[in-house]
């Protein structure tokens, strides 16, 4: 796992589940003070980071309205531009406690810049913490070169081990003190030669363990590992160069189908996924002008899995350990069949 996310060994472990884990960092991350109070974040982040950083901020006695930072497109966008986020990053920096963003953009799916990003952000005296549950085992992690202070991922989408499988966290080796973090304590972050002494003085494992609450299970451990030892053998290099190439031959069709020669103006498309490979993780989100829901049906019965968002997106995500390039042509034909049958 930490192969996978760019650390070293000790400042990464397995517990509980993202949104557990984001809730335990952030304890420890986000300690507000009169002059530096403020949480940055995306605007249409995953539903799960609003509530956390709202009731994170609750449980300071503070107002989310006055202490939530909110990154919007510009008008008539639908991704951040780099320099955006960086200009309100200087701007308010100084006020800013904590960074949380999203590694990938779990809806556009854009991937962000987090090296430049996390760079600009602790030049201004913020933490930063990302929310890695669309970007490890999508793209290339170097959390420990990007001195990234805190991270946290579920294992269940890109790492395929099922849903409710085990989450991870990241904790920077320069957070080692664990006695200077406030936190919650638990008997699984005791240390492990040491735990069984039963003289319930908390004595920390070293790095992220120190974060663990309890014993994880065999069975989600299991899963976990069963996906990583593959991950191992093909490299998340490899993949990663696959899955560009998968995701520029699903724009290719689409727009060979769907712009260039379409007739039809009811299944015009509109990316909301940015055009750049480097920008975006193994996801196309697309747009589509009418009867999106009807179309979503139609490549279901078909064997299509893909995901359909209010109020028109349906989001494709080819992924490279197992998804092949007949597959993207399947999926375009059958969506081209499925636009003729119900219009």
């Amino acid at each position: 796992m930490a192969r996978l996310v760019g650390a070293r060994l000790d400042e990464v472990d397995l517990m509980n589940f993202l949104s557990v884990n984001l809730h335990l960092l952030m304890i420890s991350f986000y300690r507000p003070t009169e002059t530096r109070f403020k949480i940055l974040l995306e605007d249409k982040a995953f539903p799960s980071d609003h509530y956390i950083v709202e009731s994170q901020i609750k449980l300071h006695n503070l107002d989310p309205e006055k202490s939530m930072v909110l990154l919007k497109p510009r008008e008539n966008e639908f991704t951040l531009r780099t320099d955006d986020i960086l200009k309100t990053i200087e701007e308010q920096g100084e006020s800013i406690a904590v960074v949380l963003l999203s590694g990938v953009h779990y809806f556009t799916g854009q991937l962000f810049q987090m090296e430049t990003i996390t760079k600009a952000a602790q030049k201004k005296g913020c933490l930063v913490g990302w929310d890695l549950a669309h970007a490890v085992g999508n793209v290339e992690l170097k959390l420990h070169d990007w001195n990234v202070d805190f991270a946290a991922w579920c294992t269940y989408k890109y790492l395929n081990s099922g849903a409710g499988a085990i989450g991870g966290i990241f904790l920077h080796e320069k957070h080692f003190e664990i006695n200077k973090l406030t936190k919650l304590n638990g008997w699984w972050g005791h240390r492990s030669d040491t735990r069984f002494l039963m003289n319930n003085k908390i004595d920390h494992e070293v790095g992220a363990s120190a974060f663990a609450l309890s014993n994880p299970s065999m069975l989600l451990c299991s899963c976990l590992k069963a996906s990583l030892d593959i991950f191992d053998e093909v490299g998340i290099e490899n993949l990663r160069k696959r899955s560009k190439f998968l995701t520029a031959y699903l724009e290719c069709l689409l727009n060979r189908k769907f712009n260039t020669n379409n007739k039809n103006e009811s299944s015009n498309i509109q990316y909301i996924t940015p055009k750049n490979p480097e920008e975006r993780g193994a996801q196309i989100s697309i747009r589509f002008a009418s009867k999106v829901k009807k179309v979503h049906s139609e490549i279901e019965k078909r064997g299509i899995v893909c995901d359909f968002r209010e109020p028109d997106v349906l989001r494709f995500a080819p992924a490279p350990l197992y998804n092949t390039f007949n597959d993207v042509f399947k999926l375009v034909k059958i969506l081209e069949e499925s636009f003729k049958l119900i219009n």
